[in-house]
């Protein structure tokens, strides 16, 4: 097989341990026809196989030009297999899905996967499930709660919408070549129902953008552009707390004052 070197400008670190190669793809093991499954950056393919094993329909969408031939040789004859050359931060996933309800996988290089989350929920209400390999700090700002050092916007934003669980957290060994940061697997799975109201997301989000802007700032300082000090208090909200003192009601309420 072709060896391709990673590159720094892609964010590429391939996954080559074995043992969490299956893990990942024992996930899929029950994936029906129903579905979409869709990995992005699959890179050299060695995820992409584990998957192909279960027998499971699998689009993989890969950014660098040059891996497509090394993918293609590897995976064309595989009946289930489909490959798009693309930008994920670019793509039209509900096209690539075909009109199916999508499930998500993916080794996602650290510089896109915050851009990637925040646009895949605008599909939300299309995807079955997110399994993602981020930076540990990321998987640690998705699953943090009000009050915890690594609670912010996206941790609001994601939280409002889905459920976030951190499976497994991964060592630099696993990747060639070995990112300098640890990293973490974790599945994201939309709510039934989002907890504010699909009409307010809008606003909700631009509160949780502004509520988060200086941490360091109270909510009368960071909001006061959007809420007055007695808009706050007749939330039933501290204006002396700060953002990251605040749970979804929390900012629920919040939203609730700005949409009234």
């Amino acid at each position: 097989m072709s060896r391709h070197q990673a590159r720094k400008r892609f964010g590429q670190n391939f996954l080559v341990d074995d043992q969490i190669i299956h893990q990942i793809s024992s996930l899929f093991a029950t994936h029906t026809d129903e579905h979409q499954l869709i990995e992005i950056g699959p890179g050299r393919g060695a995820l992409t196989e584990a998957l192909l094993k279960h027998n499971v329909p699998l689009t993989a969408l890969e950014l660098d030009r040059d891996l497509i031939p090394i993918l293609q040789t590897r995976f064309s004859h595989h009946r289930h297999f489909t490959l798009k050359q693309g930008d994920a931060l670019q793509t039209d996933f509900l096209s690539l899905a075909s009109g199916k309800p999508m499930r998500l996988v993916g080794n996602l290089p650290y510089n896109v996967a915050t851009p990637l989350i925040f646009q895949l929920l605008e599909n939300i209400e299309n995807i079955v499930d997110m399994h993602f390999m981020l930076q540990w700090e990321v998987v640690a700002r998705l699953c943090a709660s009000a009050g915890d050092s690594n609670y912010g916007q996206l941790s609001v934003v994601v939280q409002n919408q889905c459920e976030t669980k951190a499976l497994f957290q991964v060592p630099p060994s696993a990747f060639s070549p070995a990112p300098k940061v640890e990293s973490g697997f974790i599945t994201i799975t939309p709510r039934d129902e989002p907890l504010i109201q699909k009409e307010k997301q809008g606003q909700f989000n631009q509160l949780v953008k502004t509520a988060f802007a200086h941490k360091r700032k109270t909510l009368r300082n960071n909001l006061k552009n959007l809420l007055s000090t007695e808009q706050i208090e007749k939330a039933g909200i501290d204006p002396s707390a700060r953002a990251e003192t605040l749970n979804l009601n929390d900012f629920s309420s919040l939203t609730d004052a700005l949409t009234q």
